[in-house]
């Protein structure tokens, strides 16, 4: 057989290295089932995850994870999980990410891997409407029953400011039930979620003192899954270029929240 002109052997290998570009474009990340990407939510988390009346899941980090899948190229399939289990339930292989408002300290980076933020928030004490007092630090609230979400940052900003009750719950419907019958004196939350749920749900809670620092809020992936990790900040670095999470921001909260 005869040589292959130098030409033809380099239009070759520029053919070659261009489809094997164009392969590790397309191929999908690792997720644990190939093609759909698993994302752990809550569903009773409103505005955040949660079903509406007619029981369709729905909230600002779900309609993050449809479009983040839809970047990935990867079939969304929500797994519905009680906060206080749902960091082990990632460590247990159960789903690929947790898209739940995952705050991202330095205690869970030990443990566990996060995505660049895609939203920012910071912590907000509330009280009823009619009956609570206007309690501006955590300080205020020594001695004060305080409910919180298990597990939850906000929990551990209440103990470790010492000398409150608190009293923590598996999910926010038990807490703002007892924060509006009076069994509670506060509770401490995000502040994105407490003016959401006092507008949209006409609930007699109002928040009353931006107790906390900003706080960041990304992707909880296996600290291991690095691929995966570095496929979630590519895309959603996409969503905030073209302007996708301000959309989805604007529509839950009518503000961009993906900026500090």
């Amino acid at each position: 057989m005869r040589a292959l002109r130098p030409t033809l052997v380099l239009g070759t290998a520029l053919l070659l290295a261009a489809a094997a570009c164009s392969s590790a474009q397309t191929a999908s990340p690792p997720t644990l089932t190939k093609g759909v990407l698993r994302i752990a939510v809550e569903g009773t988390y409103a505005p955040f995850t949660f079903k509406d009346d007619k029981g369709v899941l729905t909230g600002f980090d779900v309609d993050v994870a449809r479009a983040l899948a839809a970047r990935l190229g990867l079939k969304p399939e929500f797994v519905l999980t009680e906060w206080s289990g749902i960091l082990a339930g990632l460590q247990a292989n159960k789903y690929d990410v947790i898209i739940n408002q995952v705050g991202i300290t330095a205690e869970r980076q030990k443990s566990i891997g996060f995505s660049d933020p895609y939203v920012y928030s910071r912590p907000q004490i509330a009280v009823h409407t009619t009956r609570g007092k206007n309690y501006n630090t955590l300080a205020d609230l020594k001695g004060k029953r305080v409910g919180v979400g298990l597990g939850t940052v906000f929990e551990k900003d209440l103990r470790d400011a010492g000398g409150i009750t608190v009293v923590t719950y598996p999910g926010t419907p038990e807490y703002l039930a007892d924060l509006s019958s009076g069994r509670l004196d506060a509770i401490y939350n995000d502040r994105l979620l407490i003016g959401y749920l006092a507008k949209s749900q006409g609930l007699p809670i109002k928040g009353v003192g931006n107790a906390g620092s900003v706080d960041s809020m990304g992707v909880a992936i296996k600290k291991t899954n690095t691929g995966l990790k570095t496929a979630i900040d590519a895309a959603l670095k996409g969503m905030k270029a073209d302007g996708t999470m301000a959309k989805i921001g604007q529509q839950w909260f009518g503000q961009d929240v993906s900026k500090p």
